[in-house]
């Protein structure tokens, strides 16, 4: 082969090497871009669905002064800047029961004494909510079947989760008494001992 034959070789080998490469980096720079640009695009959303998720807290119920009710409580903040409240329960007695917040995130009292009584920032009288004055932790009573099963559903307005403020419900504790609320005695509605008690905490 002559040189003047190779150097032919050689430049026509060049020039289709440039023409595959060149196009093909720049669509790869250009697709890579695009996918950088969608992966942004993503994350922004992620973001905003972030910043607009419900706020949600969890009581878990356990038994107390003997008994072996168990349960839930969870809260739900609403877009109409309300609290939903959706209480489901096992093993209590049949009949009505009073449902409270109190002020101490304190089940450990076998009685639930340590959580302190109603919670009440505006120290307010008790009475039933939506009727004249009333705690900040009345709710009302929750009627139970006779297999030992109830629920309670309530949108309670003036609560919040997790701001800080006096209408924030985190670390307060869930009670259930052994009878019914009568919204009329003071301080707590003649409504019996304690049989049941959850702390509520921030759902994650």
């Amino acid at each position: 082969m002559t040189m003047k034959t190779l150097n032919y070789f050689l430049f026509i080998g060049a020039v289709s090497l440039a023409v595959a490469c060149g196009p093909g980096a720049n669509n790869s720079e250009e697709s890579a871009t695009d996918r950088l640009e969608i992966t942004e695009n993503q994350m922004d959303n992620m973001e905003s669905e972030t910043d607009t998720a419900e706020q949600t807290a969890m009581a878990v119920l356990s038994g107390a002064s003997g008994s072996e009710v168990s349960g839930t409580a969870t809260f739900t903040q609403t877009a109409e800047g309300k609290v939903k409240l959706v209480l489901s329960v096992n093993n209590l007695s049949t009949g009505k029961h009073a449902v409270h917040l109190h002020e101490n995130g304190d089940c450990s009292a076998e009685d639930a004494s340590s959580a302190g009584g109603h919670w009440n920032p505006a120290d307010d009288e008790h009475g039933k909510r939506g009727e004249n004055e009333f705690h900040a932790g009345d709710i009302d009573n929750l009627t139970v079947g006779e297999d030992g099963i109830g629920s309670l559903v309530m949108v309670v307005d003036g609560w919040s989760i997790g701001d800080g403020e006096d209408s924030d419900i985190l670390n307060k504790a869930v009670i259930i008494h052994a009878e019914a609320d009568d919204f009329t005695s003071q301080p707590s509605g003649a409504a019996g001992s304690r049989v049941a008690c959850g702390v509520i905490q921030e759902s994650t």
